[in-house]
């Protein structure tokens, strides 16, 4: 399995660090503010800014730190597998997802979620491959090649006639897809 490669651990562990990093920096500056509410002038204006801004993006940090399960769920089951792959950028310039010709038949586009990572500039030796741990058609983890930093990738257009069939069962154990047949997007 991808989680006995020895990078891989260490790789979950930093995204689980950067993944809490994201939750305090969001967190804690609308707490701290409440708090001094009463106690420092224009504290309660500076609670209802900090509150604007970070209201919008703490949802998205929080689903992600919990569905951190997932991506150690994710290892733990499926071995990695090199593919080779392309990274196609949106017209902002994002490295929004990734195109990986898993057979002759079947190409998959996958998006990196919750926020786009560009995996090229992450010691990458080897941009045109990628190591794949997951089932093709609901998604799984992705890293660089050598396993060392692991992300949750989704396919960009979830196909519900897919479900079933060999490796669904475990697909649906590690939360890669629900019993509807409907891939997870987080």
């Amino acid at each position: 399995m991808a989680w006995d490669h020895t990078p891989t651990p260490l790789g979950y562990k930093q995204l689980v660090f950067r993944r809490a990093v994201w939750v305090l920096g969001l967190g804690v500056p609308p707490v701290v503010a409440l708090g001094c509410i009463g106690h420092v002038p224009h504290a309660g204006t500076g609670f209802a800014l900090i509150t604007l801004l970070v209201s919008p993006f703490l949802p998205w940090v929080v689903i992600a730190f919990v569905r951190r399960r997932r991506v150690a769920a994710v290892l733990q089951a499926y071995p990695w597998q090199e593919f080779p792959c392309r990274h196609p950028r949106r017209a902002s310039g994002s490295p929004a997802s990734i195109t990986i010709p898993f057979r002759e038949d079947f190409t998959a586009t996958l998006r990196i979620i919750p926020f786009p990572v560009d995996l090229v500039e992450l010691e990458n030796g080897h941009p045109d491959r990628i190591w794949f741990a997951g089932d093709p058609r609901f998604g799984g983890v992705v890293s660089p090649v050598g396993g060392h930093y692991p992300v949750r990738v989704v396919p960009h257009t979830p196909r519900r006639e897919e479900c079933g069939g060999e490796g669904f069962e475990l697909a649906l154990r590690v939360g890669l897809v629900r019993r509807s047949g409907k891939g997870t997007r987080t």
